[in-house]
């Protein structure tokens, strides 16, 4: 029983369904995140939570860029040039 048990877990874990994650609590709206990078002559094509931040997709001057920010102070972790 703990072996069916056990590949059951497994088959699920190796599905490969990924589903964001849930905004926390005390998080900044997405709609804040996404006024702030507009500011900065970003425009968001995608934003969601995941892994503890929001992350997304943005363009500037037809360039196409991923990024990260932090949910609490808003700062961009992360913003880079997506090269695909």
């Amino acid at each position: 029983m703990k072996y069916l048990a056990a590949a059951a877990l497994l088959g699920a874990l190796a599905s490969g369904t990924v589903y964001a994650d849930r905004p926390g609590r005390n998080w900044i709206s997405s709609t804040r995140v996404t006024h702030m990078l507009e500011t900065r002559g970003y425009h968001v094509i995608k934003i969601e939570a995941d892994d503890g931040h929001w992350e997304g997709e943005a363009v500037r001057r037809g360039a196409k860029f991923d990024f990260h920010v932090d949910p609490h102070s808003g700062r961009i972790t992360k913003l880079e040039r997506d090269r695909d």
